[in-house]
């Protein structure tokens, strides 16, 4: 008797419940708690070799990233998320609007963002959503979508940066990653109190170059040689002539400020006492890897250079750790989608280079970890074929918005539960920049699981063709494009090269019919 009062009773309170939220429904919208809170953290130039969570042996780096790391071990890691086109500016548009880059317009680093066109984070703001973004924006028109923004001028400045912000230009004193780190850490502590779903967006300068430091990681790996790539020395001898025009070479195109051969501008006077301190020797270093000849000094040069950016690293990975932290102590974890990506990948040495742009696996790979309590398994791993334009459709569908017809990415949910999926079976890249300061001619191209199809466009006036077997030849060191026993695997690659070209308005690359 006592229990069929009590589950009538039961019934009686949830009848209560659903009249109550009925009649605050009449007054406003009332969102169901299902709709997760976003976290999107994405560096710049970090490439996956320089990740502890992408480790395979031979290890390939001493840093350790236990933050990013977390949301491996929390989540899901992609292995073939690429980009469509690996230079910041385009990247960045590619991830909000879920377009590439002929569509949403911003080719290369010279062209202005259209902010009027449908964003991920203009949607959200529409359907409820508190939105944010703190960090680097790199599109050369301001911010449109976000309830608050706060961003670094153009590429910004490590040091003492200058942000943007709705009511003017303010300057902040101390390190970029750790000033950003904080904004990001206020907006979350200011927006828990608030009963509104949020997306923000961390966007960090490092590991751009020339790959300035935190004080605090100065002496990291000081006493002890980064493994070299196995490409280091790269002769290039069994490759195409596109790769011999670039001037993004460790050996040859590095700076003295690159080198820290001299301090950066803009330093207090405190900040420039620990600098001197730290790098003494330097120079003199520098000049003895010279007169030992270029082997010496090429070595020297990536020892140099990669250290500085495994440092800018890990002051990238303290601030997810942070991120996360704050989310943990404000009870906000279990219902907020953590996303850690870079706009591209990065050349570490491999084959002689630093620098991104080539559709070369270190460049067009990017690294992408995904934790989703509830939605996606821990520790999971997915090899599908995934671009940055399936960011957008991703939160748009698992904030339960709409995904507009003009976005060309897909939704990852898929993915998260079923590793077999059907999912695309080739992705298309295209890189539009040519000429001074890079000299990385334009090119595009196709990447299945094991082929890929690269045709350069401006080589002599004439296109010229490179094509790699990854399985086989995961460096891309043997270009099989002349190889008689192939003509037919590439006959059948430029086919479908055509029919992506077509599919991504890529009209100018058609041939003629």
């Amino acid at each position: 008797m006592i229990s069929l009062r009590w589950n009538r009773c039961r019934a009686g309170l949830a009848g209560l419940g659903i009249f109550l939220a009925f009649l605050c429904g009449c007054a406003h919208e009332v969102r169901p708690p299902s709709y997760p809170n976003i976290v999107f953290i994405l560096a710049d130039d970090h490439g996956a070799q320089a990740l502890s969570a992408y480790d395979s042996p031979p290890q390939r780096s001493p840093l350790r990233t236990p933050g990013i790391d977390r949301l491996a071990r929390e989540g899901m890691r992609f292995d073939r998320f690429c980009v469509e086109n690996a230079i910041c500016a385009p990247s960045r548009a590619a991830f909000l609007t879920g377009c590439m880059s002929a569509r949403h317009g911003v080719v290369d680093n010279s062209k202005s963002f259209d902010a009027t066109q449908p964003t991920w984070p203009a949607l959200l703001r529409a359907r409820g959503y508190t939105t944010a973004i703190k960090g680097k924006w790199h599109l050369k028109s301001q911010p449109v979508g976000f309830d608050d923004w706060e961003v670094l001028i153009d590429q910004g400045e490590y040091w003492n940066p200058r942000f943007v912000t709705p009511t003017g230009t303010v300057q902040r004193e101390g390190y970029c990653t750790d000033i950003i780190t904080e904004r990001a850490v206020d907006f979350l502590s200011a927006q828990a109190k608030t009963q509104k779903p949020f997306a923000l967006v961390v966007h960090h300068k490092a590991p751009h170059r020339s790959w300035q430091p935190a004080p605090r990681h100065y002496w990291m790996f000081a006493n002890d040689d980064l493994p070299e790539p196995a490409t280091l020395f790269d002769t290039f001898a069994k490759r195409g002539g596109a790769s011999k025009l670039q001037s993004m070479s460790v050996a040859e195109d590095l700076t003295p400020q690159d080198l820290k051969l001299v301090p950066p501008k803009g330093l207090t006077t405190a900040q420039l006492a620990a600098w001197t301190a730290a790098h003494a020797g330097r120079v003199a270093a520098a000049q003895t890897a010279r007169d030992a000849g270029p082997e010496a000094w090429r070595r020297f040069a990536f020892q140099t250079y990669a250290k500085d950016y495994l440092r800018c690293v890990a002051a990238v990975d303290e601030s997810v750790q942070r991120v996360l932290g704050e989310l943990d102590r404000l009870g906000l974890s279990e219902n907020t989608i953590v996303i850690y990506s870079s706009d591209q990948g990065w050349f570490l040495g491999e084959h002689g280079w630093y620098d991104k742009r080539w559709m070369y696996e270190e460049s067009l790979r990017t690294p992408f970890l995904i934790r989703w309590p509830g939605q996606v398994k821990p520790g999971s791993t997915s090899a599908a074929l995934c671009q940055n334009i399936d960011l957008a459709p991703t939160l748009l569908a698992a904030a339960g918005v709409p995904i507009p017809e003009r976005m060309e990415g897909r939704d990852l949910a898929p993915l998260f539960t079923d590793a077999f999926a059907a999912w695309r079976d080739a992705i298309y890249y295209r890189y539009y920049e040519e000429g001074p300061p890079h000299n990385v001619p334009a090119h595009d191209g196709l990447r299945l699981e094991r082929l890929k199809l690269i045709n350069f466009h401006t080589l002599s006036g004439s296109d010229a063709w490179e094509l790699y077997d990854l399985e086989a030849d995961p460096d891309e060191l043997r270009d099989l494009s002349r190889i008689p026993s192939m003509a037919k695997v590439l006959q059948q690659l430029r086919q479908r090269l055509t029919e992506l070209r077509r599919e991504h308005g890529c009209t100018d690359l058609l041939p003629p019919r």
